[in-house]
């Protein structure tokens, strides 16, 4: 588990691949072009990439489910869901707010690579406050 601090550099890594793959490609492509370009520039700055990583879903012991996949999980600790859209909908929080529950994370970076200035589209969403 990271330090709070050790989490705002790795979110910092992650949003400066962010800006690289933009200044790249700029807005508008599929959203599956940016995460594989995502993966690459994370691993070139050295960072450990999961992508297309499936939850399985439990109540009471039982799997209900398993048919979700995050994006990109960054360093075993930091969850990146991407976009490619117009506009951020508040189902895209909620979506990335689930992954981190499912996974007992705290921080996730939302990503829209759809905005014409992509500083506007990087969100940090938090389900728990540090405890550490």
């Amino acid at each position: 588990m990271l330090t709070q601090e050790e989490m705002y550099d790795l979110m910092y890594e992650v949003r400066g691949a962010a800006m690289e793959v933009y200044n790249h490609f700029g807005p508008g492509l599929l959203e599956s072009v940016y995460e594989k370009a995502m993966i690459q520039e994370l691993t070139l700055r050295g960072l450990k990439v999961e992508s297309q990583v499936p939850l399985t879903i439990q109540y009471k012991g039982t799997l209900i489910g398993n048919d979700l996949r995050l994006d990109l999980l960054v360093e075993e600790e930091l969850v990146v869901e991407l976009k490619s859209v117009e506009e951020i909908k508040d189902i895209y929080y909620k979506q990335l707010r689930t992954y981190l529950k499912l996974l007992n994370k705290e921080e996730g970076l939302l990503i829209n690579f759809g905005e014409y200035d992509l500083k506007n589209g990087m969100r940090r969403v938090t389900v728990n406050e540090y405890k550490r």
